[in-house]
């Protein structure tokens, strides 16, 4: 669910640039000027891909040592919350800003014959890098990614973007980013809670402190060993790696056994959150 709602929500912004700046060439007949649509498109999805690669490739660089690679995540996990912050309180502002593309575009076809390209170019690059910084940060929390919900979320988006370009049918875009943009803002408050545990396994890891001085709000639901003989372990369905908690703790960030500043900041990211999206939605 997690990465259905990122993929959707950015690839739907995608889809509509691509859609309002192919109505613009059509409608002004300067035809030659798609092969240069075309080319933005399948170029900037190469650089998000390339975007996504040399970040994990970074991450499995630091595998061999535990504590610099959790404060990698731990900031990593930070910058992604910004990030999406970021997302919801511009981007939700000026993405269906239809005048303003089209005003780029065409300023951009007039100043040279590639300008088009350029223009979709690092439009969709921004989606695509927003898109592959998210996703990995997601998968670090659940350990999950589900191909099903990537692709139906993209497949969803493709569709809704091209019914409300190209095909003029009311579609009540502010609603689809209104509540997309609520479920980024328990994600984001996910982000902080979970950076923050990481930073908390760099500081025990490297030595800094101690596990048994950090004070725990709750620690429960511990897996159970499935017998003395083995390394097996079963855990409750709601604990962070359970089958109910692992989703609480893609979309909210719930920990089993969190430090007292994971919980505070925690907090103060969703008033932060909910108060910032409230004053733009509403």
């Amino acid at each position: 669910m997690v990465q259905f709602i990122i993929i959707f929500r950015e690839v739907l912004e995608a889809s509509l640039v691509v859609g309002i700046i192919y109505l613009l060439i059509e409608k002004t007949n300067q035809n030659e000027h798609f092969s240069k649509l075309w080319y933005g498109v399948f170029a900037s999805v190469l650089a998000s891909i390339a975007v996504g690669y040399l970040v994990i490739q970074v991450d499995n660089a630091l595998d061999k040592n535990e504590s610099t690679q959790a404060l990698f995540e731990a900031v990593f996990l930070y910058l992604t919350a910004f990030l999406i912050w970021y997302v919801i309180f511009w981007l939700s502002k000026n993405v269906s800003d239809k005048k303003v593309l089209e005003g780029q575009a065409l300023n951009a076809m007039e100043l040279s014959s590639w300008g088009i390209f350029f223009v979709v170019f690092f439009a969709i690059l921004r989606e695509g890098f927003e898109t592959a910084i998210m996703l990995i940060s997601s998968v670090k929390i659940t350990e999950t990614f589900s191909y099903l919900g990537s692709i139906s979320g993209a497949v969803l988006a493709i569709l809704i973007g091209y019914l409300i370009v190209a095909q003029g049918r009311k579609v009540d875009l502010k609603s689809i980013f209104k509540y997309t943009t609520l479920l980024l803002v328990f994600l984001s408050a996910g982000m902080i809670a979970y950076g923050t545990h990481e930073a908390e396994e760099y500081l025990v890891k490297s030595g800094q402190i101690e596990e048994s001085e950090i004070y725990r709000v709750w620690n429960v639901l511990e897996p159970t060993e499935v017998s003395p003989d083995t390394d097996k372990k079963i855990s409750h369905p709601l604990h962070d790696k359970g089958t109910i908690g692992i989703f609480l703790k893609g979309f909210f960030g719930y920990n089993s056994n969190p430090n007292i500043i994971e919980v505070i900041l925690w907090v103060l990211s969703m008033m932060f959150g909910l108060n910032m999206w409230r004053r733009f939605y509403y």
